[in-house]
């Protein structure tokens, strides 16, 4: 079976954001957006919110370039943290995640995890939560815009040259 593809205008993503903005119901001293999807809307959100601690994550799941995953074997592979701010930034601050999709849920789980652990007090959100990909049962993020099914491409990867592949049929 093959997923549906969904483009995402600008004009989407703005309104994604001030669906958003209503929902959050505590003030946010940190952000933490998850490198590449998490940047523009956290920044778009950072704005909006008046956040100034801004910090990056990136997170690789290295062994599976190795193995090919079953549904266990997602559950195995540890997370390997190419970039994290130091627990200093993040202990006793209410410290928003920020990603552009929940599609599995590893990825923000993982960084949410390590936000935990560093002692900050963890939200994520995201624009779209895709429910039918998610491998933490009914664990979903605190704050999203909306639910998919399909694979959205946002406005920054169709200007990273997403849509000649896209439309040629490579992708």
């Amino acid at each position: 079976m093959n997923q549906r593809n969904e483009i995402i205008t600008w004009d989407e993503v703005s309104r994604l954001i001030d669906h958003l903005l209503p929902q959050f119901n505590r003030v946010y001293t940190v952000m933490v957006m998850i490198t590449r999807g998490g940047i523009i809307p956290g920044g778009m959100l950072a704005e909006a919110m008046n956040v100034q601690s801004l910090f990056t994550a990136s997170v690789d799941f290295p062994a599976e370039a190795h193995t090919t995953p079953t549904p266990q074997s997602k559950f195995l592979t540890w997370p390997k943290f190419l970039q994290f701010p130091d627990a200093s930034h993040l202990s006793d601050h209410n410290v928003l995640i920020v990603d552009d999709v929940w599609g599995s849920g590893r990825t923000i789980t993982a960084v949410k995890n390590r936000v935990i652990s560093s002692g900050g007090r963890a939200s994520t959100c995201v624009l779209h939560f895709n429910p039918y990909r998610n491998l933490f049962g009914n664990m979903r993020p605190d704050y999203y815009a909306a639910t998919t099914d399909a694979h959205i491409i946002y406005p920054w990867e169709m200007d990273r040259g997403f849509q000649s592949n896209f439309f040629s049929g490579v992708h």
